[in-house]
């Protein structure tokens, strides 16, 4: 994988914590990286909402254009939309204003767009999607390999259109699974468990463990693995043991993305990071945003796992 020179979440949420303050001096800084939170990054988008209702849209828009502008810090900056899904601002992809991205999907499918203006429409939120860092100016959304997990905050400006902003889940220069998020590193390391002990073991003894909801592969934290093969049939799950044996690979989201052939695709291709929509048990089955990844075992069969991004 590409690597880039991104910091991490912390200093990120530290950088939004600052420009929220209006400060700059080391030692607000310092103290914004001991404190900052992922309030800080809803606090900076509501900010520029605010921003965009006092200068009116058509300076707002230009701001959040601006490369040198106050809402661009590099990998840090502020888009807009409006609810028919056309892009209103972006500094790093100028060339596309105006143009309809209502339709437009991450690398893995996710309709990025059209879940911002979902979200923003009942009042804001955060989303999570893959997409890549911006390098020398300019970013390459037609480069597969530099797509990153990142976490977004949106919020309605008025009734016309929308904004949103993000900073990604790590940095790839180094600090390796450290820079995650707890919850995240837990769970790719579930996953590369999960598939190490696909390959050491008979194919019906993993199912099963993979299924035994008090198994090695259920940690104290609440994750679990599935298992799938490529033509899209569960064959493990500890909490969806009535489908197993079931082919869901035509299954759709209510955005319309198709979660277990992009999960499956992921698998096919390597494994990585994707984000999907999928019901969550523990909020009534309400559908929520997930932070998956997943890895092929073999030839014949793959596992994953997810974090809600609730």
């Amino acid at each position: 994988m590409k690597r880039y020179h991104l910091i991490s979440v912390a200093c990120l949420l530290a950088t939004l914590a600052v420009l929220a303050a209006g400060c700059s001096s080391p030692g607000v800084q310092e103290a914004a990286e001991e404190n900052a939170t992922t309030e800080d990054l809803a606090a900076f988008v509501r900010e520029a909402a605010a921003y965009a209702k006092t200068a009116g849209k058509d300076t707002a828009l230009a701001e959040f254009g601006n490369l040198s502008g106050r809402f661009s810090q590099g990998d840090l900056y502020v888009y807009a939309y409006d609810y028919n899904g056309t892009l209103l601002a972006h500094p790093y992809k100028q060339e596309l204003v105006g143009t309809d991205r209502g339709n437009w999907t991450d690398v893995r499918g996710l309709p990025v767009i059209r879940i911002g203006a979902a979200t923003a429409a009942n009042g804001g939120g955060f989303i999570a999607y893959l997409y890549p860092a911006p390098e020398n100016g300019s970013i390459d959304e037609s480069a597969g390999e530099s797509y990153l997990p990142k976490l977004g905050y949106v919020a309605p400006v008025d009734e016309g259109w929308w904004i949103g902003s993000g900073v990604y889940l790590s940095d790839t220069d180094g600090t390796g699974r450290e820079a995650y998020p707890e919850a995240v590193s837990a769970m790719v390391d579930l996953v590369e468990r999960g598939a190490a002990y696909g390959r050491d073991h008979e194919e019906a003894t993993a199912f099963a463990e993979i299924s035994n909801q008090t198994g090695t592969l259920v940690d104290p934290a609440g994750h679990y693995l599935y298992a799938y093969d490529y033509n899209g049939t569960l064959l493990a799950h500890p909490y969806l043991q009535a489908a197993i044996g079931s082919n869901l690979i035509d299954r759709r989201d209510p955005f319309g993305m198709e979660n277990i052939r992009a999960l499956r695709d992921t698998a096919r291709d390597g494994g990585g990071f994707i984000v999907f929509v999928w019901p969550n048990p523990d909020h009534e089955n309400r559908e929520e945003m997930k932070i998956g990844y997943v890895l092929p075992v073999d030839e014949t069969w793959w596992v994953g796992s997810g974090v809600y991004l609730s």
